[in-house]
């Protein structure tokens, strides 16, 4: 089972980033991912109906750990469609107005769902038989009517609102993303702009900046990290010519990496080890 997930999240986040890198229009690209995220879900869907789990932990692992990892990307998709399409063309505070409303609406479900919120949070893990197996009949009576329209062999009680606690962060990430954008515009240093014109192209990926960039304001290496991230990044695009996209959503997707959460970070330090190693030979 491991290997199969494995693959279908390197596929997924292979498939994202190309959408990502290549698709110029927002809302094409939110369409043509959950497409994606579809589509993965089903292969996951038909593999998981017919797997024997070995225990109850692995189902539970499965249920709390691995699903929500693709229904999150569902939610998050499908809301930010309609975001879009629903977006106001006016003035500023206009808009302002209908993304603060987002955010709110973000709020309501916190506080609506508070108790499991708290309980998925803080790594609890004593109800985890009711909420993550299938087939718990004393449950259906804590349930809203959305429960009964999915199927049960690939779903238990509480999966879904896990994916939904992931989904509102990203959207919470685009959301502030798009107040920031609206706040302020990138001021980029006017050298970045002749770094850019010398021909310099970022050739890795760009979640791989994205890594790289919030690396460097973790650590303080620019202005002691008193500085928006949104200018280091602006400063980014501008030097390799690129344009990162919802970069605070991506750096969300690296957070929810279960291994090697730092992949382009542990690759530098290990390629830069072996080129000192190998000039130590010399």
């Amino acid at each position: 089972m491991n290997d199969l997930i494995q693959n279908l999240q390197q596929g997924l986040q292979v498939k994202l980033q190309e959408i990502n890198a290549h698709e110029a229009s927002a809302l094409k690209k939110a369409e043509r991912s959950l497409q994606s995220v579809l589509a993965t879900l089903e292969q996951l869907k038909l593999f998981i109906i017919s797997y024997r789990f070995k225990s109850a932990a692995e189902e539970i692992h499965f249920f709390k750990e691995i699903k929500p990892q693709f229904v999150c990307k569902q939610i998050y998709y499908l809301r930010l469609i309609n975001i879009q399409l629903n977006q106001p063309t006016g003035s500023y505070k206009t808009i302002k107005k209908y993304l603060h409303h987002q955010l709110n609406t973000l709020s309501y479900y916190f506080i609506n769902n508070r108790s499991f919120y708290h309980y998925y949070r803080t790594g609890s893990e004593y109800l985890d038989n009711q909420y993550f197996l299938r087939g718990k009949p004393e449950m259906l009576l804590t349930l809203n009517a959305f429960f009964f329209a999915i199927d049960d062999r690939f779903s238990t009680s509480h999966d879904y609102k896990v994916a939904k606690i992931l989904a509102n962060d990203m959207l919470l990430g685009y959301l502030n993303n798009e107040l920031a954008r609206l706040e302020k515009p990138v001021t980029v240093h006017p050298k970045a702009g002749q770094a850019s014109r010398s021909g310099l192209k970022w050739t890795a990926s760009k979640t791989d900046l994205t890594e790289l960039i919030y690396a460097l304001f973790a650590v303080g290496c620019i202005n002691n990290s008193n500085i928006d991230i949104k200018k280091i990044a602006g400063v980014f695009e501008s030097i390799f010519n690129i344009e990162l996209g919802d970069y605070y959503r991506t750096y969300l997707e690296i957070r929810l990496r279960k291994t090697n959460r730092t992949k382009l970070l542990d690759a530098l330090k290990q390629k830069l080890v072996n080129k000192m190693d190998e000039d130590d030979e010399r």
